[in-house]
């Protein structure tokens, strides 16, 4: 698959795709003829998980550890599971903390809507 079919079929520009592999966080691509990239659907297994994580605001730099110790190979799966561990502890935590927000503008909402037409604003 070419850089811009997977570029579409993720919606990630091909610069995007190009910087995720120079900084390691995606494994190196396949290359055919030429040097251009060819996508395997390992490559795009990568680019999916990648593009999942990175929505959920898991940091590169975990990611980049994460990716470099897969290509060490098997013995690394322990520190791969702790760095997953901890950023879903992470994810977890800014979640309450998104919840906890929204409870308060939905409180902030009903306010209004409770005085509206009464003459008077909440706070």
């Amino acid at each position: 698959m070419t850089i811009a079919e997977v570029s579409r079929r993720y919606e990630i520009t091909p610069d995007t795709l190009r910087y995720y592999e120079r900084i390691g966080l995606i494994p190196p691509v396949p290359r055919g003829k030429g040097g251009v990239r060819d996508y395997d659907e390992e490559s795009c297994r990568w680019v999916e998980l990648m593009k999942c994580m990175r929505r959920a605001g898991v940091q590169i730099e975990a990611l980049t550890e994460y990716v470099a110790l897969f290509r060490q190979g098997e013995d690394t799966a322990p520190a791969r599971k702790q760095i997953l561990v901890e950023q879903r502890r992470q994810l977890a935590a800014r979640m309450e903390e998104m919840r906890q927000s929204l409870e308060r503008l939905d409180e902030k909402i009903h306010s209004y809507e409770q005085w509206e037409g009464l003459g008077r604003r909440p706070g």
